[in-house]
C-alpha cells in the first residue's frame, strides 16, 4: 500500500495556493487578478483532495507498515494525521513561496511551479500501483497542465499589452497622493 504520500512541499498545492493568492495584488488588470484568485482557490481545493487521499490511505495502517515503508519518524511525530511537509520531511514554510512585485516575473514563476507540480504527479504515477490513487493523481496532474496553459495565456496578453503600451511597466507602481 502507498501510505506515505506527502502533503506536499515547495512544489505542492499549499505553496501554489499561497503564492497565487499573494501575487494577485500586483497584477496590472482585473483579468489577471481574477485568474490568480481562481487558480489559487482551486489549489486550496487540491490541498483538500490530497489531504483526504493521505488520510484514507494511512488511517488504518498499523505501525509496522509505517516502519516497513521507512516512515516511522513521520508516524511517531504525526500518527496517521496529515502534516504539511515535503517527502524529505521538511515542514512547509514560506520560503517555498516566490512572490515579487513584478507581474511578468511572477507569471514565469507560476509557469515553472505548475510544471514542477506536474512532474511530481508524474513521479507519483510511476511509483503507485493503486488504480484508485492513480485516478486522483491523474485528475490533479491534468489540472496543473490547464493552469500552465492559463498562465501562459496571461503572460502572452501581458507582454502584448506592454508592447502596445496598454499597461505601464511591470514593476511596482508608484502610488499617487
Amino acid at each position: 500500500m502507498f501510505y506515505h504520500f506527502p502533503f506536499r512541499g515547495p512544489n505542492g498545492e499549499l505553496a501554489a495556493s499561497v503564492r497565487y493568492l499573494s501575487q494577485r495584488y500586483t497584477m496590472p488588470d482585473k483579468v489577471s487578478k481574477g485568474l490568480l484568485t481562481d487558480i489559487g482557490t482551486e489549489e486550496l481545493a487540491h490541498l483538500e483532495i490530497v489531504g483526504s487521499l493521505v488520510s484514507q490511505l494511512s488511517k488504518c495502517a498499523p505501525p509496522e507498515e509505517w516502519e516497513k515503508l521507512q516512515s516511522w519518524e513521520y508516524y511517531s511525530d504525526n500518527g496517521a494525521s496529515v502534516y504539511p511537509q515535503s517527502t524529505q520531511g521538511s515542514p512547509f514554510n514560506a520560503a517555498s513561496i516566490a512572490v515579487t512585485g513584478d507581474p511578468l516575473t511572477n507569471l514565469y514563476e507560476d509557469l515553472a511551479a505548475e510544471q514542477k507540480a506536474r512532474a511530481v504527479y508524474d513521479n507519483i504515477l510511476r511509483l503507485s500501483d493503486d488504480p484508485d490513487v492513480n485516478e486522483v493523481i491523474k485528475f490533479l496532474r491534468q489540472r496543473e497542465v490547464v493552469h500552465f496553459q492559463r498562465f501562459g495565456e496571461a503572460l502572452d496578453k501581458m507582454q502584448s499589452d506592454l508592447k502596445q503600451k496598454k499597461i505601464m511597466g511591470t514593476g511596482l507602481k508608484k502610488c499617487g497622493k
